[in-house]
């Protein structure tokens, strides 16, 4: 049976390589190796224009949308705080059209730290804008564990308290619409967010591809064989 197909969405950066500097389209290779080791083809999504988003979603079988800058906070109507990072409006745009498009498909959609921050914004949610101890240091993951919430789709995959990979400083605030809080940190933070069935839609608050678990994307690319 071929190997479901799995769009990672990527961003635009200046980057050198060789006698190169020029704008490229970045993801770290742990995204790509981490849906490799667990049964997918990994393919990128570079920002576009969001009406191509249905078009694309239409091509996989899966979609995760990984993590990075902080999502605009005017997105769930908020004045921005000092902390919050600077805008990536074109990677917001294509993101949103994306998680929309796959909804609306019923593509199996996963989430990773920004991209599950984008898809509660995306059902209407709210964000904390800021938020301490989720990271080591500056440019250095730290490591916490979460609780599952039995019965959830998160506790089927993964039914034990775990340590995970963590490096985010914003969190789910107000859930969007028929989302559930899948997953917490001790201190109440929400860590994993989904919709319920028949749809599969999970986001993690952690960095999955940082570290060696990989039920979590093997969950994602299970469903989306199904789908395929």
């Amino acid at each position: 049976m071929p190997k479901p197909l799995i769009g990672v969405t990527t961003y635009l950066n200046q980057a050198q390589w060789g006698v190169w500097d020029l704008p490229a389209a970045l993801l770290p290779a742990a995204y790509p190796r981490l849906v490799q080791a667990s049964g997918g083809l990994a393919v990128l999504l570079p920002p576009d224009d969001p009406s191509a988003a249905a078009e694309a979603v239409a091509r996989l079988d899966g979609l995760v949308v990984a993590g990075g800058a902080d999502v605009e906070p005017v997105r769930y109507g908020a004045e921005p705080d000092t902390r919050t990072g600077p805008p990536a409006r074109d990677r917001d745009s294509w993101e949103l059209a994306l998680i929309d498009a796959a909804l609306a498909a019923g593509t199996p959609l996963l989430g990773i730290c920004r991209g599950m921050q984008l898809l509660n914004v995306a059902l209407g949610g709210t964000l904390v804008q800021h938020l301490d101890g989720h990271t080591e240091a500056v440019g250095v993951m730290g490591r916490h564990p979460v609780s599952p919430v039995p019965g959830t789709r998160y506790a089927a995959t993964v039914p034990e308290r775990a340590e995970v990979p963590t490096y985010h400083h914003q969190c789910v605030d107000v859930l969007g619409k028929n989302l559930l809080a899948s997953a917490h940190a001790d201190d109440g933070t929400v860590e994993a967010i989904e919709l319920p069935s028949p749809a599969w839609a999970l986001g993690v608050q952690w960095h999955p591809e940082m570290g060696e678990d990989l039920r979590v994307m093997r969950a994602l690319v299970a469903a989306a064989s199904v789908r395929r």
